[in-house]
């Protein structure tokens, strides 16, 4: 599943749907996406780290992870997270916002809030630029598929 970033330009120019309605279903769909992704962490990784080598692994990256941004998180909260998720360049976005938000030991309640402004945040700035920017399309294609 594509998130937003990807999944709006597509919708308005590729299938020439209305932007309002590409705008709430990549909404409502990467705010579930998010939920889930960080709901199957927490239970996927639970199971996994009982395997010693993958355990080891994890916590080699968890540490690693830590170090680097929990300083952030722990002065701005769940607000580091949503503007994480809200950036709209490669390497941000649901998926790793749940990642960092997990590693570093947000709750699930705030990493909803995070999840949900971070996605509102980056769904107006990719409508705007694909409504507002002319050929959204073409930008789009140059950003995720190197075209």
């Amino acid at each position: 599943a594509f998130e937003l970033r990807a999944s709006i330009p597509v919708g308005i120019h590729k299938y020439n749907e209305s932007w309002p309605i590409v705008f709430v279903v990549c909404v409502v769909a990467n705010i579930i996406l998010g939920i889930a992704w960080f709901w199957a962490l927490e239970h996927v990784m639970a199971i996994a780290t009982k395997i010693k080598p993958v355990g080891r692994m994890w916590q080699w990256y968890v540490d690693r992870t830590q170090k680097r941004i929990k300083k952030g998180v722990d002065k701005w909260g769940e607000w580091a997270v949503a503007v994480f998720i809200g950036i709209p360049l490669p390497g941000s976005g649901v998926y790793t916002g749940a990642l960092a938000a997990y590693l570093v030991g947000l709750s699930f309640k705030k990493f909803m809030v995070a999840n949900a402004l971070g996605v509102l945040i980056a769904a107006v700035i990719v409508t705007a630029l694909s409504v507002l920017g002319g050929d959204g399309w073409a930008w789009a294609k140059a950003i995720f598929v190197g075209e």
